[in-house]
């Protein structure tokens, strides 16, 4: 299937059912399907051919996700942008993914005002709270567009090892396979309509993960933040049946007040992943929520859905199960294959440790101009994750390191990398390593292990400062740590795993 169908076959099966509510506004999915239209029709009599890309710089908001949806229905590529990162940032996402539309909200016109000079390879910025003006002649019917499989649907940014993103090719193919790992995951009746809270981003995680609802004909709830008042009360004013948030954001949500007085009876998924999760709080989660916890494992490279864990499978034999299944992120999903391998690319037994590696539907076209990383990545047929763990005797994939040296903090990558470059910069500093510590609010918070040049000083909250003007509050790291010196191997490298193991020794996180 192309990943506009899953919206068409909700649509056809519930013309005038509530798509989508944002605050006291409901909409249809004949109102938002005939707009996802129009948006299309506009953009192919621009002359804008099949496979052009498009990005939606906006918050979270159905209109806007609605230029997603027309993007998707002219055969476009979408490339998610979060409004939150810094301008150069985006700028740099835009430009080197070759971007050829941006819709924008007026909030943002000051910046994209500022983007467009230097930005000359977009073709045509829209505003969307004038999108009427723009397309509201065009015609309400499904434009016919050839459709491939391969065909490219998100070219999502990720980091690297040199801190710029790549560009990740995810096509109908891997997304119609995350769809459908979601649709056989979180079970619902012939005619059940269930209720998605798109709370997260939708540019990050919770736009794709309100696919499988909306195939249902089912409604999507969308909050501009993930405020935790706003999210019990629309839980219980919406009777929300699913929704999914990073585990920082959990925590959060379990210290509002009042929160185990609230009528979640309608809950069915809580979907948790993108990051550690504390045991502690997983715990404390079943027992606020009950038993709708749903854990899950994936990449940008195979979206979302390389492994879960349903609620029946966070119990046995009627109680809570035991840390060690807690830790884990669930068994592989059905339309993938997960095997652990060694150096030498051979597959490993039970219980045995080595690099997660998937095969199948799910995995990315590749990464955008980058055929080299790609074949790196990609070694006959299987996408090698750089996730170190092993799968027990009863088949549940668990996490135990990372080959990379990648941070996740609250559900966002933070590549080491690039924030070792900010305080490298700084005058004082001669050397330096960023590493990921387990972090109760954050599941990871970054920290900073600073050796200063000799005779020189500098605190630590100029430092943090620094890094949040270059690279937004996400990246900056929570704490810096000032050494004699850093630990090294014999030929000067610095020993991240020495530093790590320190903070995460004794931690009832996953990693």
């Amino acid at each position: 299937m192309a990943i506009i169908d899953f919206y068409d076959r909700g649509w056809r099966s519930n013309p005038h059912g509530v798509a989508y509510v944002q605050g006291e506004r409901r909409f249809s999915f004949t109102e938002v399907g005939e707009l996802s239209c129009r948006i299309a029709n506009a953009l192919l009599a621009a002359g804008l051919p099949v496979q052009s890309k498009g990005a939606v710089w906006a918050g979270n908001d159905v209109t806007a996700w609605a230029c997603t949806l027309g993007l998707w229905r002219a055969n476009m590529c979408w490339i998610p942008v979060n409004a939150r990162n810094p301008d150069a940032e985006n700028q740099h996402i835009l430009d080197a993914f070759d971007c050829d539309i941006v819709f924008y909200q007026s909030a943002y016109a000051a910046t994209i005002d500022a983007l467009r000079a230097v930005l000359p390879k977009v073709r045509l910025w829209l505003c969307i709270d004038a999108l009427e003006a723009w397309c509201g002649g065009q015609a309400v019917t499904t434009p016919l567009v050839a459709v491939d499989m391969d065909d490219l649907v998100m070219l999502s940014p990720t980091g690297g090892t040199t801190g710029k993103p790549k560009g990740v090719m995810n096509t109908h193919r891997s997304t119609q396979t995350f769809v459908a790992h979601f649709m056989l995951g979180c079970h619902y009746g012939a005619d059940e309509r269930p209720v998605n809270l798109a709370a997260a981003p939708m540019t990050h995680t919770a736009g794709l993960l309100s696919l499988p609802a909306t195939a249902r004909g089912g409604t999507v709830v969308v909050l501009a933040k993930p405020d935790p008042a706003l999210m019990l009360e629309a839980l219980v004013r919406e009777r929300v049946t699913e929704f999914f948030l990073p585990p920082t954001v959990i925590y959060r949500l379990l210290d509002a007040p009042g929160i185990a007085m609230h009528d979640y009876s309608a809950l069915r998924y809580f979907i948790y992943g993108a990051a550690p999760m504390s045991l502690d709080k997983l715990k404390k989660a079943i027992e606020v929520f009950g038993p709708v916890m749903t854990g899950g494992y994936g990449q940008t490279e195979a979206p979302a859905s390389i492994s879960m864990m349903p609620p029946a499978q966070h119990v046995v034999d009627g109680k809570l199960a035991s840390d060690e299944r807690l830790a884990s992120v669930g068994r592989p999903c059905a339309l993938v294959r997960v095997e652990i391998m060694d150096e030498h690319n051979a597959i490993l037994g039970s219980g045995q440790t080595g690099e997660i590696c998937v095969r199948g539907d799910l995995l990315m076209r590749g990464y955008y101009q980058a055929p080299e990383q790609t074949t790196q990545t990609i070694v006959d047929g299987w996408l090698h994750t750089g996730d170190i763990g092993h799968l027990d005797a009863e088949g549940f994939l668990h996490i135990t390191d990372r080959k990379k040296d990648m941070i996740i903090s609250g559900g966002f990558n933070v590549y080491p990398s690039e924030v070792e470059q900010v305080i490298w910069s700084h005058p004082a500093v001669q050397d330096c390593a960023v590493i990921g510590v387990p972090d109760a609010q954050w599941g990871e918070a970054v920290k900073a292990v600073v050796e200063l040049n000799a005779g020189c000083s500098v605190d630590a909250g100029t430092l943090i400062a620094l890094c949040k003007e270059q690279l937004g509050s996400v990246k900056a790291p929570k704490s810096i740590e000032f050494v004699a010196a850093l630990p090294r191997s014999p030929v000067g490298k610095v020993l991240k795993k020495d530093l790590r193991q320190a903070y995460w020794a004794g931690s009832k996180q996953t990693i």
